[in-house]
């Protein structure tokens, strides 16, 4: 925070706040859906440390320049999801999400894990279901009746390229990454406006 508070531009103030609100509101992460999911409170807890931290500039441009780029961020994926749901098409990050999951369970767990997943994402008419070819959607479930941490790699990977293809696209169009962008634009000038105020006020002799 700038040094000087009572004397410097009220707009210093006024803008932190809104940009912390922003981020905040960007930064939301999906509630679990269901109840084999980790707890509602562990994520809970998970959205809110990651809002503490504003993505930089910098970080956002690596969204925007591929698709691997933000999916390999955290933060990215918690955004692009925010925008998934304002589709209604969320299912296809939780899906992957869950697909990376359950490469890394124990081996004892594969077959119960792999039956929930197909059940939740890969069945016709599942809760959430995905939008996957039939000969994939097939080949999938009969995959699952010999469990193993590849099981899901193709459906993974259809699903992968369609929201690369796709939503993706969009997404770079789309109010919520421009909002963002034009937040780090604010953050970065304002930033400089209240450190030339700082300055001004040492140069002054103010405190």
């Amino acid at each position: 925070m700038c040094k000087g508070l009572a004397t410097l531009p009220a707009t210093c103030l006024k803008s932190a706040k809104d940009i912390k609100h922003k981020i905040s509101f960007l930064l939301q992460k999906p509630e679990a859906q269901t109840a084999d999911q980790k707890p509602v409170k562990e994520k809970s807890a998970a959205a809110a440390a990651t809002a503490k931290r504003a993505p930089a500039a910098a970080e956002v441009g690596k969204w925007k320049e591929s698709f691997s780029h933000m999916m390999s961020s955290e933060t990215g994926r918690i955004v692009f999801t925010s925008f998934l749901k304002s589709e209604f098409s969320e299912e296809n990050m939780d899906f992957w999400v869950a697909c990376e999951d359950y490469k890394k369970i124990a081996p004892s767990k594969l077959a119960s894990r792999a039956k929930q997943i197909c059940q939740q994402y890969v069945d016709v008419d599942a809760p959430n279901e995905v939008n996957l070819d039939a000969a994939t959607r097939e080949e999938t479930k009969q995959n699952v009746e010999s469990a193993c941490p590849s099981c899901f790699d193709e459906a993974q990977k259809m699903i992968y390229t369609l929201m690369e293809k796709d939503s993706y696209r969009r997404f770079l169009n789309s109010k919520l990454i421009q909002d963002l962008c034009q937040t780090q634009t604010t953050n970065s000038q304002e930033k400089k406006n209240c450190d030339h105020a700082e300055s001004r006020q040492v140069l002054t002799g103010g405190a």
